[in-house]
């Protein structure tokens, strides 16, 4: 993969970026192709490591998973609020 990009987000908890993690695992084992994507997490921080073999591969991939993380985390504050 000849273009990479790192994403490092902040979550109030260790839980909540866990809980992104695996709401996503089953995205980041399906490929997009012509990319390669890796999920951690690290204390509070979920990590998104994304490489792809062209600009638009990699643009096509990156919205995908930032709409994906935007879309759980709504879901997961609208679960905190009831």
């Amino acid at each position: 993969m000849s273009h990479h990009v790192t994403f490092s987000i902040p979550f109030s908890s260790q839980h909540d970026a866990e809980v992104i993690l695996h709401a996503l695992s089953p995205e980041a084992s399906q490929k997009i192709p012509k990319s390669e994507t890796e999920l951690s997490v690290k204390g509070t921080t979920l990590t998104l490591r994304i490489g792809a073999e062209d600009l638009s591969s990699l643009r096509a991939a990156c919205n995908s998973y930032l709409r994906w993380i935007q879309t759980t985390m709504s879901v997961q504050d609208l679960v905190k609020k009831k």
